[in-house]
């Protein structure tokens, strides 16, 4: 019964497999992670001014090198496994549940691997807003944050709340995270776009079904950026920060917006205790929206990024909490049937059906 079982689960996995060994090779990582182990043993390291990026992109690689090490004496083990208990139904049973698990694993060491865009590897400024709908639609953005909040917790991922608005009755009305960790935005960018929820409104009195939208933006942060930025471009308005805080959160004007005005694009922060912080943080949340914006308009070959209206027909993903219960991506046709897992932060299936949807041809 067994043999049946592992040997076709062992076909599947084989061309994923071959697509991690060919991935590692190919870009040339065990090579950088010599030369960047090398790089830290030198006397001078310390003094150099990379050492912050050498050290982060060498953890980064180790961790990956490990577990890339890890899969293939797996796979390798499994196949002599095979060989050698081919008639023992114990012990195939036993290697078919080792299989599955490692089935996931390598699923997720070929996403890796494959996040090899300019920013995968950095971190993301994470935007939440609610769309029209006043009540409904700023519950269901506030839904939404404590799911990326809980997914970051499971990813390990730090997260770092810039500013937060709260909703008049309910919810919130936008939210900006700061969120760190390795390929955060590589992964994270698979939740940019409009979120549609379906539900019978716990806000009103004839529990009617209501339809709620919020849109999700997320930014590549850059360290280091060309453009110049005229501060006669800018409109910096202060005003004081509300939610958790403290007394000195909410008694100063410490909260800042700016206006970028040739562009429209506006950012604010207000989680620092000071102006001159908030301000700070501000800056590199702009620069970052305009070197995406530059990007995106220097792609001629692709179709540019537009800001989509929050609403019918340009959403990514549904999830319907009545009459029925599914979570469905309408980019994957990936779907889940556990909704309330989902919104717990169960979201990296349908992030892995979005990246491995996009993966190009030569790589499968």
């Amino acid at each position: 019964m067994f043999r049946d079982d592992v040997a076709q689960l062992l076909k599947e996995l084989e061309p994923d497999f071959r697509a991690i060994v060919t991935s590692w090779h190919t870009s040339k990582a065990e090579e950088r992670f010599e030369a960047l182990e090398a790089a830290t043993h030198d006397e001078q390291f310390w003094q150099r001014a990379d050492n912050v990026a050498i050290s982060r992109e060498l953890e980064h690689l180790k961790d990956t090198r490990s577990r890339y090490t890890t899969i293939t004496s797996a796979f390798a083990d499994a196949k002599e496994m095979f060989d050698l208990f081919a008639e023992d139904e114990k012990e195939l049973e036993a290697l078919f549940k080792e299989l599955k698990k490692l089935r996931k694993d390598i699923t997720t060491l070929k996403l890796f691997l494959l996040l090899t865009g300019e920013h995968d590897d950095s971190n993301c400024f994470f935007a939440i807003n609610a769309g029209a709908g006043g009540t409904e639609s700023q519950d269901w953005a506030d839904m939404l944050l404590r799911m990326y909040i809980r997914f970051c917790e499971r990813e390990r991922f730090s997260v770092q709340v810039l500013d937060h608005q709260q909703g008049e009755e309910a919810g919130i009305k936008s939210a900006t995270l700061h969120i760190t960790g390795p390929n955060a935005y590589g992964i994270l960018r698979a939740e940019h776009g409009v979120h549609r929820l379906v539900r019978i409104s716990p806000f009103d009195a004839n529990k009617r079904r209501h339809t709620s939208f919020a849109s999700v933006t997320v930014t590549p942060e850059v360290e280091k950026a060309t453009i110049e930025i005229n501060e006669k471009d800018l409109r910096i308005d202060t005003y004081r920060a509300g939610g958790a805080g403290g007394q000195h959160v909410n008694k100063t004007d410490s909260a800042v917006r700016i206006t970028h005005l040739p562009t429209g694009i506006v950012v604010q922060c207000q989680n620092e205790r000071s102006q001159g912080q908030n301000k700070q943080t501000a800056m590199k949340m702009l620069m970052a929206k305009l070197v995406q914006k530059q990007e995106e308009e220097q792609r001629a070959q692709e179709s540019a990024v537009e800001k989509q209206k929050i609403e019918w027909g340009s959403q990514i993903r549904s999830y319907v909490l009545h009459p029925y219960k599914m979570v469905k991506d309408l980019r994957t046709d990936h779907e889940s049937p556990q909704p309330d897992l989902v919104l717990d932060g169960a979201l990296m299936p349908f992030i892995e059906a979005y990246l491995l949807s996009t993966v190009p041809s030569q790589t499968e």
